[in-house]
């Protein structure tokens, strides 16, 4: 099994990132994901979920209405669209399997002026 984050970096206040998750090793159109961050001395929280069909996603009540996860189950990709960030979301952002379970060794998303 392998997942591999990108689409982390320096972002300004204001500003959107589009994370993606590529997936290997496993029959992904089977598996729902989530997308984690852990923020330095912070413990790892739950940032969204997305069922296996992609019909079916929750969110952390800190993110409703400015991120968006989504999947590509011919591409064995999910993402995270986030918008509107501020420096509290300042984190590592880890991908998750949640049945296996799998993490992804995580991309830094830096918000800062």
């Amino acid at each position: 099994v392998q997942l591999v984050e990108s689409g982390g970096g320096l972002v300004q206040p204001g500003g959107s990132l589009r994370l993606s998750c590529t997936a290997s090793g496993f029959t992904f159109s089977s598996h729902g994901m989530s997308w984690y961050r852990q923020a330095p001395g912070k413990e790892r929280e739950l940032v969204a979920y997305i069922t296996n069909s992609g019909a079916g996603t929750n969110y952390a009540d800190f993110v409703k209405g400015r991120f968006t996860i989504s999947r590509d189950n011919v591409k064995n990709t999910v993402f995270l669209q986030m918008n509107s960030l501020n420096s509290e979301d300042t984190a590592v952002y880890y991908c998750y399997i949640p049945r296996l379970p799998f993490w992804g060794q995580g991309t830094q998303v830096t918000v800062s002026s």
